[in-house]
């Protein structure tokens, strides 16, 4: 077992199927809705942290009070290497406080299933390792990483936006897509120059390719914690009544 911390960022943005996969993967999940007001914890005592997406610069803090006390939580993941997933908003407070640059309104917006370039440097990595050269995976953001921090292996790309995927130190990554998103979940998203319906058909179109992919991703991901878990010496009941865990829905929307 293993206790994983959840930072919700906006009201929609919640963890969707990727909580039923961490859950399914025998993981407690400690989801905290930061967009609401709740309180991020002084200390990251948890065995991994993910960072979901959200409608904000990684520095707004005048627009998201809480987003301080995200990147001091994302600085001490770094620091002793607790396992970290960032996703959109997420990957790019990563970057911001790994030393790299996030750049609002960059480049083309991309909106809906994708195609993204795995990097010949993924072969590496404990998560993007096997992976097919392509992989379609759901976009929704105009804001981008513009540099990566020194030393971070680049993972994924696609042409309007270079830094889809990267990794921070051996625990730490960063994805620009989502992989936490149902194509439902699209029909709700209002891009310029997009039609909802059209993109919406093409990620149904492109999910019994992507999801197999991202699930196992995910699950290596999983697995990591576990392995941290035990490390530490954690057991099935360490704190269980002690934790904030918040039930996960397969079909929560997320963004």
């Amino acid at each position: 077992m293993g206790d994983v911390l959840i930072v919700q960022n906006s009201r929609s943005g919640g963890p969707s199927r990727l909580g039923g996969w961490l859950a399914d993967a025998g993981l407690r999940l400690d989801v905290v809705l930061a967009h609401e007001g709740a309180p991020l914890p002084a200390r990251l005592d948890h065995d991994a942290m993910i960072m979901l997406g959200g409608g904000y610069l990684p520095d707004e803090d005048d627009r998201a009070p809480w987003l301080a006390d995200a990147r001091r939580l994302v600085a001490q993941a770094l620091a002793e290497g607790v396992p970290l997933l960032g996703i959109c908003l997420g990957g790019q407070l990563l970057a911001h406080v790994a030393g790299g640059e996030v750049t609002g309104d960059a480049g083309v917006p991309e909106n809906g299933s994708t195609p993204l370039t795995i990097r010949p440097e993924a072969a590496g990595d404990p998560l993007f390792h096997g992976l097919p050269e392509v992989v379609p995976a759901i976009e929704h953001h105009k804001d981008a990483v513009t540099r990566l921090p020194g030393g971070a292996v680049w993972l994924a790309e696609t042409r309007a936006c270079p830094y889809q995927a990267f990794r921070v130190g051996e625990r730490a990554w960063g994805v620009q897509f989502h992989p936490e998103v149902l194509p439902t979940r699209i029909r709700e998203w209002r891009a310029k120059g997009f039609d909802p319906e059209e993109v919406y058909a093409k990620a149904v179109a492109d999910e019994p390719v992507s999801t197999p992919i991202w699930h196992q991703v995910v699950l290596r991901f999983a697995a990591l914690v576990t392995q941290r878990a035990s490390s530490r010496g954690r057991s099935d009941g360490r704190d269980r009544d002690a934790a904030a865990v918040a039930p996960v829905a397969a079909g929560e929307p997320s963004a």
